[in-house]
């Protein structure tokens, strides 16, 4: 016999035996678990910082650009310990254990330390010193848990890698259970936890599932390993009882959200010891409002900032802006309020008699359900009302989908800086409400002068004036400067006959809006029309470099979220008024009653020369 030959042995494909399976199905469950957790972290924390610094598109790219900044960093740390550590899997479980303090430090920071660090961001005018800070503390509070979430993905493809396995498929199984993992987290922050158990749970419960994503990782067991290698124990079980320990009384020590951080956001710290009442804080699905009381003086508080009160000044815009809305057509039957806040503008419309269906388009639950109902004695309890309904939507929303049409539509949202809220101010917005007009109708709208720029006050009149150019602005003066205005827009030339407004005003059906003007200091139809301010036709120069509001390019929040801590509505409202002529044609009555108007808008406050 000829020398005998081994038998030929084709080889054998690799394959990952049962426990190695079972651990990488642990990993992929950590890392998802892992981005539930960022997102929804980032969900909650913007949220707050939001408060804090001003809910502007500023303030959310800064947040954005601090997580990721933070994810880069850790990324690039974990990719080297990654290549060295022999335990990629026990590192990455620490990392989930090492997140439960992370986030307990920013929760902290955030809801127990910023709000009251002695700042007042008013002491500058450049909103460039402001962003400074505001970024600097946003990396104060944030940065350690984002480096530990950028860290976890490398470490993670490091834990589930096996020798000659396609590598694009094992970090594409990763990136999918991170990726799905963020999107289920934003998605249950944004919609549940903060709603239904508010920030200080939401944040418990984030912390909660980081520490459960750990345990999954670091729990002592015995897995052989990959290659049929002896099995390895990953973590001393004393090591994980006091890691596990400290996690647990670092979620007991996260506050609840402070009052005065959703009552007056950056100005919290500029409030302290200040004798009022801020008795009531709702964190909801869209926004976290607030009640105050200060003496007889009632505050609504949404974004961070009073939203409506009772001051005269404010009284005075959210009548005036109620009753034009429901004085100038001549059937105002059905009208639709856009922002119910304290109710105050709607509680107006709703007692002229002639308006038989009041519609509210708010977002936020909160508003309409508890908000409104503490100004019941400012608002004629109008969420009560029979003739009311309250729908729970967004404005755009409502006025694409409803079929409806409305004799006056007044428009009173949240400052053009808040984000979201410039969808309110486009070209394209106002054609929708000028669409769903009855013929006769009106559309009235709130523009504020103060914490906004020149820019940003011509972008929103310029944006009216062009859907509406028979527009007409109505000013709302205090102390003997510009404050506020009311714009409204009417698709044929508006014509007002002031004797019979003011037959209109003393007759008994006009009782209830008499006395709502009279509480306001207005006291006959010439008081009202003296707050004449101007008319497109006469502003045009003054609009000639207006930014138009566009869907496309949402300018005036960027525009606006520039003026965030100016207060110049006097010189804004100068600039205004040194366009204003008397309007001839405009106004109607005896030469007596025309001679006493003439006399009251050439004398009406203009603000600083």
């Amino acid at each position: 016999m000829g020398d005998s030959q081994p038998p030929i042995v084709s080889p054998q494909p690799l394959t990952s035996t049962p426990g190695a399976s079972a651990d990488r199905s642990l990993v992929y469950l950590a890392i998802a678990l892992s981005g539930f957790c960022a997102l929804a972290a980032q969900v909650i924390w913007t949220r707050l910082l939001s408060l804090l610094f001003g809910a502007s598109t500023y303030t959310f790219s800064m947040i954005l650009a601090v997580f990721l900044i933070g994810l880069g960093i850790g990324s690039t740390v974990g990719s080297i310990v990654a290549k060295t550590v022999e335990r990629p899997r026990v590192a990455l479980g620490w990392c989930q254990l090492l997140n439960v303090g992370a986030m307990a430090w920013s929760a902290y920071m955030m809801m127990e330390s910023l709000p009251y660090w002695p700042i007042n961001t008013s002491i500058s005018t450049s909103i460039w010193y402001n962003f400074q800070l505001d970024f600097v503390r946003a990396f104060w509070a944030v940065l350690p848990a984002p480096i530990l979430w950028g860290a976890s993905f490398p470490l993670a493809l490091a834990a589930v890698v096996r020798k000659g396995e396609d590598p694009g498929k094992l970090v594409g199984g990763v990136y999918a259970a991170n990726t799905v993992g963020a999107i289920v987290g934003s998605v249950v922050a944004s919609l549940i936890l903060v709603y239904w158990f508010g920030s200080q749970r939401a944040q418990q419960v984030l912390m909660i599932v980081s520490g459960m994503s750990g345990l999954l990782l670091l729990a002592p067991a015995e897995f052989g390993s990959p290659s049929g290698t002896k099995p390895l124990r990953w973590v001393a079980p004393t090591a994980l009882v006091i890691a596990l320990g400290a996690a647990a009384f670092l979620i007991r020590t996260v506050p609840t959200i402070p009052g005065i951080l959703v009552a007056y956001g950056r100005y919290a710290a500029t409030w302290m010891g200040q004798q009022g009442d801020i008795f009531y804080v709702g964190e909801g699905l869209s926004s976290s409002v607030a009640v105050s009381r200060f003496g007889r003086i009632m505050n609504y508080h949404n974004a961070g900032k009073v939203q409506a009160s009772s001051q005269p000044q404010d009284m005075r815009l959210q009548r005036m802006l109620g009753h034009f809305t429901t004085l100038v057509p001549k059937t105002p039957t059905r009208v639709l309020v856009i922002g119910c806040g304290a109710g105050v503008t709607a509680g107006a419309a709703s007692i002229d008699q002639n308006v038989k269906s009041l519609t509210i388009a708010e977002i936020e639950p909160l508003v309409p359900r508890v908000v409104s109902e503490h100004f019941g004695e400012h608002n004629f309890h109008v969420v009560r009302n029979p003739k009311t309904h309250v729908v729970i939507d967004d404005a755009r929303h409502f006025l694409l989908t409803t079929d409806e049409t409305f004799d006056a539509i007044t428009s009173d949202p949240l400052d053009p800086w808040v984000k979201g809220a410039a969808t309110l101010y486009t070209k394209e917005f106002f054609e929708l409400a000028k669409s769903k007009l009855n013929p006769g109708g009106t559309v009235t709208l709130f523009v504020q002068l103060y914490e906004s720029t020149p820019e940003a006050v011509k972008s929103e009149i310029g944006t009216f004036f062009d859907v509406f150019p028979n527009g007409v602005i109505w000013g709302n003066t205090h102390q003997g400067r510009g404050y506020d205005t009311v714009l409204m827009g009417t698709v044929d030339p508006p014509h007002f006959n002031v004797d019979e407004w003011d037959a209109r005003l003393n007759s008994p059906a006009y009782a209830a809006v008499k006395d709502s003007l009279r509480e306001i200091s207005i006291y006959s139809a010439v008081d009202l029309f003296a707050n004449y301010a101007g008319r497109a036709s006469d502003l045009k120069a003054y609009l000639a470099d207006a930014q138009i509001n566009r869907d496309r390019d949402l300018r005036l929040q960027y525009l606006a979220g520039l003026g965030l801590n100016l207060y110049q509505s006097g010189p804004i409202y100068s600039e205004i008024l040194r366009h204003k002529k008397y309007p001839e044609g405009l106004f109607a009555g005896s030469p007596q009653t025309l001679a006493r108007l003439r006399a009251a808008i050439d004398a009406a406050p203009g603000g600083e020369p």
